[in-house]
């Protein structure tokens, strides 16, 4: 049985310089969401932007945490809360290090792996027993680069497979909705199938491959 509603929180920073940033795919996620399936005008609430539709026979509710990164869970609980949304029924979009540019994982739970808006999230939840899109943004080979990656800007060859992902996050938003996660994923994986294939750079010399 589905939820009566559920909340989809795309992570991301409120700066519009940081707008384009690899950190902000969570927003260009549920922003793609919001207008492919018709959503209402973004308003602000909750400490942040919300935006209300249904995607099939599901009302959804997204959201867009204008708190910063490292308290976006602020602004997810306060949504939750005041639409009583259990965890299970929260889905959180977020850039992933650890997955090459352009794939998608989703799973429930887990811990934050250094990501401070999942910190957030599961601190202010109380639990790690949400669900999470992880949109892939590859990892930039070195430990010591990792903030300066998560920070910068997709780059103009990025652009070609990050609409291509973007749209298939939308395209396939009714199956997420529904349930349907390994539907989804599999859907995802065969739209961007032949999407250009984006160009991670190395460790620098003397830089080590350690992730973050």
């Amino acid at each position: 049985m589905q939820p009566a509603i559920q909340l989809w929180a795309g992570l991301g920073n409120p700066e519009t310089s940081m707008s384009h940033n690899r950190h902000n795919i969570g927003f260009m996620a549920v922003d793609s969401i919001a207008k492919r399936h018709g959503f209402s005008p973004w308003r602000k609430r909750f400490r942040g932007e919300i935006a209300e539709g249904r995607i099939g026979t599901s009302k959804v509710l997204l959201l867009k945490p204008m708190t910063y990164m490292n308290a976006s869970g602020d602004s997810i609980r306060e949504a939750a809360t005041f639409y009583k949304i259990p965890p299970d029924a929260i889905t959180v979009f977020h850039d992933e290090l650890d997955l090459a540019p352009g794939k998608v994982r989703i799973k429930k739970g887990g811990g934050a792996a250094g990501h401070n808006g999942l910190r957030s999230t599961d601190r202010q939840l109380g639990t790690q027993d949400y669900w999470r899109v992880r949109l892939g943004i590859g990892h930039p080979g070195s430990k010591e680069r990792v903030h300066g990656w998560v920070l910068g800007d997709f780059a103009k060859a990025d652009q070609p497979w990050l609409e291509d992902l973007l749209d298939a996050v939308a395209d396939t938003a009714p199956l997420l909705a529904a349930g349907q996660r390994e539907d989804c994923m599999t859907r995802i994986a065969l739209l961007t199938a032949n999407s250009p294939k984006p160009i991670i750079p190395g460790p620098k010399a003397g830089e080590t491959g350690v992730k973050d």
